[in-house]
């Protein structure tokens, strides 16, 4: 085992037996769209169609999360981490530290294994894996600022279990193939290009056996106004896929899926608790981001609060395995 700041006193996951896949029954409409969808993927080169939302010219993606990092590490947003989320484990995401408790089940993740943390961010979220786990682990991140968080937190620990690095996930990785146990990517594969590209990258990392574990946090399973695709894609690049994409891509991918779990209402309780916090601390938020960028956030997390509490754009969980 080995530790990173503040993870000693991390409770370990409970019994596993209690966590169980939600199941979803599809109408005879659902079955009739899924096979229209795979032909359309099997079909096409290019897959089945998809709603690719450029960068924003409001505020860039570098902009947003360079301060966000940049900022990371500053008392206030600790204490907004913490009223938002209920325990602060360094994440900048959906992500919830009982959340994470119920994914370790399906990583089988133990000492001697490897963990690829892909979009790794401040590296918080997989450090702490690594300590209830004893893992190695892996991060990369295309954020500068979000790797310096990252090694600031191992240096500071003096481990040598983890290593971050700065790293474009839209191109092929720099990793030997079957090279990894387990590999993650929380919140974040809505801003990678060509998923079906991006996920045989991923299985070809996998050793045999190995677990892939996504979340999908803007998946549509209700209608959208083009304002609310806007704001929900305010800063970067965002895919919005239908549900049933992912499962098909997986297996188009070579890889066996043994876990789809709709997460969407920690989303909306985490995007309403984040506008909340944040609405509190408006003065120092302001002068801190700027009035713009502030109030740009602010209308993100509503929004987002908003339509995943009526079921309108969706966050699944995703577990496949690389057959042995």
């Amino acid at each position: 085992m080995w530790g990173a700041p503040g993870l000693a006193g991390f409770a370990r996951p409970g019994n596993p037996d209690d966590i169980h896949p939600i199941p979803r029954l599809p109408s005879r409409e659902q079955v009739q769209f899924r096979a229209r969808l795979k032909s359309a993927i099997l079909t096409s080169p290019s897959g089945v169609d998809t709603v690719q939302m450029p960068k924003s010219k409001s505020l860039s993606s570098a902009s947003h999360y360079s301060a966000n990092y940049g900022n990371f590490q500053k008392e206030l947003y600790a204490e907004i981490r913490r009223e938002a989320f209920g325990e602060d484990i360094g994440q900048n995401s959906w992500l919830t530290a009982s959340e994470q408790n119920s994914f370790l089940k399906w990583l089988n993740l133990s000492p001697g294994k490897i963990l690829l943390d892909v979009a790794c961010g401040s590296g918080g979220p997989a450090l702490r894996i690594a300590a209830l786990t004893g893992c190695s682990l892996v991060g990369i991140d295309a954020h500068e600022d979000a790797i310096a968080a990252a090694n600031s937190l191992v240096t500071r620990e003096l481990t040598t279990h983890a290593e971050f690095h700065v790293g474009d996930a839209t191109s092929p990785l720099p990793f030997s193939d079957a090279h990894f146990d387990a590999i993650t990517c929380i919140d974040a594969i809505n801003h990678l290009p060509e998923r079906p590209r991006i996920i045989a990258e991923w299985a070809r990392l996998l050793k045999p056996g190995g677990r892939l574990l996504f979340t999908d946090p803007i998946t549509l399973t209700g209608p959208m106004t083009n304002a609310e695709v806007a704001v929900r894609s305010a800063s970067g690049f965002y895919l919005f896929v239908p549900h049933g994409y992912d499962e098909i891509v997986i297996a188009q991918c070579g890889l066996r899926l043994l876990v789809c779990e709709d997460t969407t209402p920690n989303m909306a309780t985490v995007a309403e608790s984040r506008r909340s916090a944040r609405e509190k601390r408006s003065t120092d938020l302001r002068e801190i981001e700027g009035g713009p960028a502030y109030e740009q956030q602010q209308e993100f997390l509503a929004v987002a609060a908003r339509v995943a509490q009526e079921g309108r754009l969706s966050r699944f969980m995703y577990v496949a395995e690389k057959c042995e």
